[in-house]
């Protein structure tokens, strides 16, 4: 049966969720400013993306000033984007989450990266419809090197993960392009699974495809039933891939566990 998790102690789990805010607080710049290649992420300091009015500490803080501003800006009362405590909140469920699955360890603050990294680049896919080179290329190198120094999966596995995650997409890729003469799957995909298969493994790249190319299908065939979009309109696929990626993140034992036993028949 898979390992119990570490539950750590009440106090770390509180750091532990601040912390994820604050950096959520931090990823929520780099969501605005990243696809702008002539704004520097560090400068200026944070400011309504409306008025561009500098904001003051206490309009600052992670969750509590959205709620305390009523989701609008103090200056120019447009409303503020629900992005913004929800990547904040998210990134504070998941600190805390590491810490009570993996405890206070080199693989959880590996995993951290991994997250904040999946995070920004959903909401960046699921806005402008690109994944940022310089999230994933960097993230392939830090995933081999996570994989190395944690012990968390072996460093072969990470190199495979790396093989197959963007060997796979890539003939995925150029099938479709032959097939239908127009492209389907783009080139950050592919370099995002690569990425993911140097965190997590060769092993996990089965159930990643599988569960974000299920949800992708059901989600995009409701939208085209709804009238939400065309049967041309691409799809975002990274969000899915980060899902998926996520869930066996947190379940992989559990997930292998069950496989084996339905594969056996038990």
């Amino acid at each position: 049966m898979p390992t119990p998790p570490i539950v750590p102690d009440t106090i770390l789990f509180v750091i532990a969720a601040l912390f994820g805010a604050i950096v959520g607080s931090f990823l929520n710049v780099v969501i605005l400013r990243l696809p702008d290649a002539t704004v520097s992420i560090a400068y200026p300091a944070s400011r309504c993306p409306r008025c561009l009015h500098p904001l003051s500490w206490y309009e600052n803080i992670p969750v509590f000033s959205y709620l305390f501003l009523r989701g609008r800006c103090r200056h120019c009362r447009e409303k503020i984007p629900l992005q913004y405590p929800a990547v904040e909140l998210a990134m504070a469920f998941f600190s805390a989450a590491l810490l009570w699955r993996f405890g206070l360890t080199l693989t959880s603050a590996g995993f951290f990266l991994l997250i904040a990294a999946l995070v920004v680049i959903s909401v960046i896919d699921m806005r402008w419809q690109i994944i940022p080179n310089i999230i994933s290329l960097p993230g392939i190198a830090v995933g081999f090197l996570f994989a190395v120094m944690s012990g968390h999966i072996t460093w072969l596995d990470s190199l495979l993960g790396i093989l197959f995650g963007s060997g796979i997409f890539y003939v995925a890729a150029g099938l479709y392009r032959f097939l239908r003469n127009r492209e389907g799957m783009g080139g950050g995909d592919i370099k995002l699974l690569a990425m993911l298969g140097a965190f997590l493994g060769w092993q996990s790249l089965p159930f990643i495809i599988l569960a974000s190319s299920l949800a992708g299908s059901i989600i995009g065939l409701t939208a085209i039933a709804l009238g939400k979009r065309t049967a041309a309109a691409r799809i975002p696929f990274g969000p899915y891939l980060a899902v998926a990626a996520v869930i066996y993140l947190f379940f992989a034992a559990e997930i292998h566990y069950y496989l084996r036993a339905y594969i056996h028949g038990q």
